[in-house]
């Protein structure tokens, strides 16, 4: 399994004109094959931060549903970001 995780700071005053824009590639990645979780969700502290997690069967799940990655008009609105990939070998609880 990977988790994407992270948060993206957007250009100010333009949170909810992102999280539009975000919209179909939520829904999108939730009918993808292997996606357990997707969230695109603002901060309740920083008025220009958004969240992200990710669940991913796979890479290979997570690589198909990326593609060329977002649209230009989205990306247009991102100062800076800071998101990884965290690989998980086991998701059993412990005993």
């Amino acid at each position: 399994m990977i988790i994407v995780s992270g948060k993206i700071y957007v250009i100010p005053g333009e949170r909810d004109t992102f999280m539009e824009g975000s919209m179909e590639s939520i829904k999108a990645a939730r009918r993808t094959k292997g996606c357990r979780a997707f969230v695109v969700g603002p901060d309740v502290v920083e008025p220009d931060r958004v969240n992200i997690y990710e669940e991913w069967d796979s890479k290979e799940d997570l690589s198909n549903f990326r593609g060329s990655g977002p649209s230009s008009d989205i990306s247009s609105l991102i100062k800076d970001a800071n998101v990884s990939e965290h690989y998980i070998k086991d998701t059993s609880p412990d005993s």
